[in-house]
């Protein structure tokens, strides 16, 4: 008890088990490992996705607190921008466009004498801390009018003393002010008054400290976090910002053109982008450039490819396409060119005279189900190729884990040699912890894999939980899959468009969410080599499919009629319905258990005549196992096809046969769990409109099978299972250091034991935890309930007992004997 309790005071843990007291039959696992047997793995596996969603630049992690500074924020389809969007004007003014400061930068505030603008930033206002300096600056063009700037808060009280700026004569001048916070308030404002007429541009006001003290800077809280990753690339600027808007140059919602966030800020135009808000491009691909070289990752940027896609249906014309290509050839000028060239000068102008040291491009986002990306690509590949052969070209694989679009980008990459494939793929946790094994039979001499965007749908801990599982998976195979990143990386709370994401924020405060802390832990324990090892655990029980039915219609008009379930053992009928009596034993549904769409018996069928997305009905019993379902459907009006579902046990959880999806380009036997859906096989048939089709389900334990007009159209086992542990081990080269990844997806703790064999390691070590219930989530403005715990443990080494906690993530990090 005297060493126990020595031990506990020099802050080193002791394991419950050691080898020695634990015997053969109470070990519920296995791990053996052979330190001899390494593989190298990528040295820039884990990095960063980055994209402008949910306000995670303006308003974000760009330290700008003036919303719409410029005057330029366009409504285009929604009412709810204007060009005085976050203004207010006590007095008399009004935006005009003569005689502007720039020509991307058509409007302007005209204000009368004795006029105040007061300006709301982002989320509830602006947040001031009290001491803190901001500051302040604004193009003006007056006759030498005294304008008064001052720090307000939501009430219109000072949290600031006023200060006066003479503005200048009858040309546009910028002219500048400091000023600092007496209160602090979240809700802050900031005014700017006149005396006399003006014309006001570019109303900014930024905290003094941002992030490395970079004027046109970063907010430092959510910087410092992502820095804390310790990424090895930043991928920028998406994502469907990438291949969404128009190719006419004059649209107001125009796609990213990287050439549109260079140069000074006031030159800039601002576009309204796919996710619905206005963009400053005050955070533009200098500031991404800077960022990745500040927080020593490799910029990864990617480029428009000559077809929108994410709901966008255009495809650039010849001269279009041409003007796109040496835009690439542009960027990597700009990027890495000398300050003699073009762009090269450009930058140098910007503060950077040394090149960025630009190594890899990517070559659009999610277009493969089009043909002009088959056709566009291409004329990338060739350009880059010829004009910068060292420069690595990203191909990518469309938006999809696998499928008819899947498998055309991989032969696309493949046909023109690609050096990797960037895939994208958002599926439930029960994927990912049913698919480690993914990258094990990758070619590892064609294309390598970036994955370049990936989550479990969802915040909580199991969602995190199921990502660190796969994890394990990707450094296994980190020969092949070369570099993988989270997305989305930064989410402002209160302009929501895409969840769940990595870290979320407000304007004063920022979260990270649980998949951050799998992130960082991995990240920053990524490892040089792989070892070979084997886990032997007894498999967790997979239950027959069960559940009830269900129709349902995405974007369409269906009818439907002749419902038929029936047992598979005595062909016993479970249900029967032909609609003749109405339709009281279906009950209308969709996410979350929110009905859907219009449904009705019409003429003796069941139809659901509203254009909408999700709308379900659903009948039957939640025991329901080893059926067959047959009905007749008819597509009457729409953009996709019929959803036929089965094993319904909630609106969260079922299987669905989607037939005619995706625009009716494909069809998917698909599978959703806690509201995740994942594909479990794809097949070829569309549907036409007013043709009957009669569609049968077989669902034998856990196997699949589908017909269409009697002809069998896909079979397939649901073979997604949860293992009670995955594990990878890996070797830091340059501290030697060995680390045991161990994932515990079960609710009980797993003892296991270890044995690493083939190098002399020390018996004490270092163990990091993650562990938390299935539920658990850090939210922003409560303390964290899940953080990392460090402890030193002794009775380790080359053979140990370890008991792994309930729903965690643990690393072991030992070192060989002879080094510290």
């Amino acid at each position: 008890m005297a060493a126990v309790a020595a031990a506990a005071a020099a802050g080193i843990a002791v394991t419950s088990l050691t080898a020695s007291q634990a015997s053969a039959d109470d070990l519920d696992a296995e791990i053996k490992v052979d330190l001899e047997d390494a593989t190298a793995i990528s040295d820039r596996l884990y990095g960063l996705f980055y994209e402008d969603i949910n306000h995670a630049a303006d308003g974000g992690l760009y330290a700008e607190l003036v919303q719409n500074r410029s005057f330029e924020f366009a409504p285009a389809d929604n009412a709810a921008y204007d060009s005085l969007t976050a203004w207010a004007v006590d007095g008399a003014a009004s935006v005009s466009d003569n005689s502007s400061l720039h020509e991307n930068n058509v409007h302007y505030l005209t204000a009368e004498a004795g006029t105040t603008i007061v300006n709301a930033g982002y989320n509830s206002g602006m947040a001031f801390e009290a001491g803190k300096s901001y500051d302040f600056s604004v193009w003006a063009r007056t006759g030498g009018a005294e304008l008064t700037v001052q720090l307000l808060d939501a009430d219109g009280a000072a949290v600031s003393d006023p200060v006066a700026i003479t503005a200048g004569g009858g040309e546009w001048t910028q002219v500048e002010a400091a000023l600092t916070a007496t209160d602090s308030t979240i809700d802050g404002r900031l005014a700017v008054g006149t005396d006399a007429a003006a014309d006001l541009d570019m109303v900014s006001l930024f905290p003094q400290d941002t992030w490395k003290g970079r004027e046109n800077g970063l907010r430092p809280d959510l910087a410092q976090m992502i820095a804390d990753l310790d990424p090895s690339f930043l991928r920028f600027p998406g994502g469907c910002l990438v291949n969404t808007g128009s190719f006419d140059p004059d649209s107001r919602q125009r796609f990213y053109n990287w050439k549109d966030t260079v140069g000074p800020v006031e030159q800039r135009k601002t576009n309204f982008n796919t996710w619905g808000y206005n963009q400053s491009y005050g955070l533009g691909y200098f500031e991404y450039f800077q960022f990745a070289e500040d927080i020593g990752a490799e910029p990864l940027p990617v480029v428009q490819a000559g077809v929108t896609g994410c709901g966008w249906n255009e495809v650039a014309t010849p001269e279009q396409l041409d003007a796109l290509v040496q835009d690439a050839l542009d960027l990597i000028e700009f990027a890495n060119g000398e300050v003699d060239t073009e762009w090269g000068a450009v930058r140098a102008e910007m503060g950077h005279p040394e090149p960025f040291g630009l190594e890899s491009i990517g070559i659009g986002n999610e277009e493969p189900n089009s043909d002009g990306y088959a056709a566009h690509y291409p004329e990338f590949h060739a350009a880059i190729r010829e004009a910068y052969p060292d420069i690595e070209i990203i191909a990518n694989s469309g938006p999809d884990d696998q499928g008819p679009i899947f498998d055309r980008g991989w032969e696309l990459a493949r046909e023109y040699g690609a050096d990797l494939v960037d895939e994208h793929y958002y599926n439930s946790p029960e994927w990912f912890f049913s698919n480690n094994e993914r990258y094990d039979s990758y070619d590892r001499n064609g294309p390598h894999v970036f994955l370049g965007e990936y989550a479990s749908q969802g915040n909580t801990w199991w969602n995190a939980l199921s990502e660190a599982s796969y994890l394990t998976g990707i450094e296994r195979n980190g020969d092949v899959v070369d570099m993988a990143s989270y997305a989305p990386l930064l989410s402002n709370i209160d302009y929501v468009d895409w969840a769940p994401d990595m870290i979320w924020f407000d304007n004063h405060q920022a979260v990270a969410s649980t998949s951050y802390e799998v992130q960082k832990l991995f990240g920053t324990n990524a490892g040089d080599e792989v070892f070979a090892s084997e886990l032997e655990a007894d498999p967790l029980e997979q239950p027959d499919i069960a559940g009830g039915i269900g129709l349902a219609t995405w974007n369409t008009a269906a009818s439907y009629d002749d419902v038929k379930v029936t047992a598979a053992d005595g062909g016993s009928v479970l249900f029967e319905d032909d609609f003749s009596a109405g339709a009281e034993a279906w009950t209308p549904s969709g996410p979350g258990g929110t009905p859907t769409g219009t449904w009705e018996v019409v003429d003796g069928a069941y139809q659901q005549s509203a254009i909408v997305t999700d709308a379900r009905s659903v009948a039957g019993e939640a025991d329901w196992s080893n059926y067959t379902m047959e009905v007749k459907a008819t597509k009457t009006a729409g953009d996709e096809g019929f959803l036929v579902m089965f094993g319904v046990e909630g609106s969260e959880d079922y299987y669905w046969w989607n037939l005619g999806g995706w625009g009716n380009t494909t069809s998917a036997l698909e599978k959703a769990s806690g509201g995740g859906k994942s594909t479990l096989v794809n097949h070829d048939t569309v549907i036409e409109t007013g043709r009957t089709y009669d569609l049968r389900l077989e669902v034998r334990g856990r196997t699949i099978t589908g017909f269409v007009d009697g002809e069998q159209v896909f079979s397939v086992v649901d073979e997604q299972r949860i293992e009670p542990l995955y594990q990878v081990v890996t070797r830091d080269e340059e501290t030697g250091a060995v680390t045991l990844k161990v994932v515990n997806a079960t609710g009980e703790p797993v003892r296991t034991d270890v044995e690493l064999e083939g190098q002399k390691l020390h018996k004490t070590g270092e163990v990091t935890t993650l562990a938390c219930d299935p539920g658990c989530d850090n939210i922003l403005g409560e303390e964290p309930v899940l953080s990392p715990e460090t402890e030193r443990v002794r009775h380790l080494g080359n053979d140990f007992t370890y008991e792994f906690e309930p729903y965690s993530v643990t690393f072991i990090e030992l070192r060989p004997t002879g080094r510290h």
